[in-house]
């Protein structure tokens, strides 16, 4: 599908705002403009009127670009403008931008403000007279330009940065940062520039932090997947998953286990019918521990990571027996996964949620 041009100035934002709101109201409904000037508070306004009458006016705060961490002063600035109009209809606030994120968009929501993007991502809702409209656009910024960082956490260099700021609960100064997730400089700043974008960290200073870790994980199992995002075989261990792990923990060969059996470490779900386990070297890891390889059937998963980030701050099972990787790793890959995976996922976080001291190193 063709992408139509980027709105250059705020007026063409607000422009293809109004637009796209009249093509989206039910039949019956329509929008009288109503002469703005910034003095009168907001960017724009209009008036709805219902097809029995009744009218809501709509004052537009208009921005280019908005992340979450505008969210909060957009909506004191529209409070403000609100109380401003006297004499008018009721009010309702709703910020216009030329690209709006899901992050954004689901603060803008949660912070009871409706919205309009140039892409067609657009929520309106109006208690008195009942209106909600509601349509879905662009996931992507379709005009992000080059030199920005890329819309998404794929990747080694994402994945090594996320597992850092997931692992330690601390302040980062950028150096330190690119010290212990092992990825360039270049390559943090770019990611830690994104998630920023996304609300998902702050600065504070010339330091990053992480204000929530539930989120920041999250977004990140939307662009990682133990199965996409590796290469991954199949595999059968012919003795059974008991035998074929104590043969894993003796062995020398680098290794992380994953899934279903290292999460029983923390948050027991059901056991485990299958193993997935993390190796550099899958040609060597199955022939030292004895597996065929089958297309069905399979009890062992064996994924070539794409990342040194999956052994990162491994852990050796409390009973002594095989390594297995760091809570987030395991959180993450169950989010991904097949079948009851992404509910073991669930109770993992909430695992780590109440345990928090227990996995989040402080320094």
């Amino acid at each position: 599908m063709a992408i139509s041009p980027a709105p250059l100035t705020e007026a063409d934002v607000l422009a293809r705002g109004k637009e796209i709101l009249s093509e989206r109201l039910p039949e019956g409904w329509e929008v009288r403009a109503v002469t703005s000037s910034r003095d009168r508070g907001g960017d724009g306004i209009v008036d709805l009127r219902s097809p029995d009458g009744a009218l809501r006016r709509l004052v537009f705060e208009v921005k280019r670009t908005v992340e979450s961490r505008d969210v909060q002063a957009i909506h004191d600035q529209i409070t403000r403008y609100a109380t401003d109009v006297t004499g008018s209809p009721a009010v309702t606030g709703v910020v216009a931008a030329r690209y709006l994120s899901p992050p954004v968009r689901q603060k803008l929501i949660e912070a009871d403000l409706s919205f309009v993007d140039a892409t067609g991502n657009v929520r309106i809702t109006s208690p008195t007279p009942g209106l909600f409209v509601s349509d879905r656009g662009a996931d992507r910024d379709p005009w992000r330009g080059p030199g920005r960082p890329r819309g998404s956490l794929k990747g080694a260099p994402a994945a090594q940065v996320v597992r850092a700021l997931l692992d330690y609960d601390r302040p980062w100064p950028i150096r330190a940062l690119v010290e212990t997730s092992g990825a360039s400089t270049g390559a943090v700043y770019r990611v830690v520039q994104f998630l920023e974008e996304e609300g998902l960290v702050e600065r504070h200073s010339s330091q990053v932090v992480v204000p929530e870790w539930q989120p920041l994980l999250r977004r990140w199992s939307r662009d990682y997947e133990l199965v996409a995002s590796n290469r991954t075989t199949t595999w059968l261990a012919p003795r059974g998953l008991d035998r074929f792990l104590s043969r894993v923990a003796e062995s020398d060969v680098e290794y992380a286990v994953t899934g279903t059996l290292a999460a029983a470490e923390w948050s027991p779900y059901a056991p485990a019918r299958s193993a997935m386990i993390y190796t550099p070297d899958v040609a060597r890891a199955s022939a030292t521990w004895d597996l065929r390889p089958v297309e069905t059937s399979a009890n062992v998963v064996l994924a070539e990571p794409l990342s040194t980030a999956v052994f990162a701050r491994t852990r050796v099972r409390a009973d002594g027996g095989y390594q297995i990787a760091a809570p987030a790793q395991v959180a993450v890959d169950l989010l991904t996964g097949p079948g009851r995976n992404p509910s073991e996922g669930e109770e993992l976080i909430e695992w780590m949620a109440r345990n928090e001291r227990t996995w989040r190193q402080q320094d």
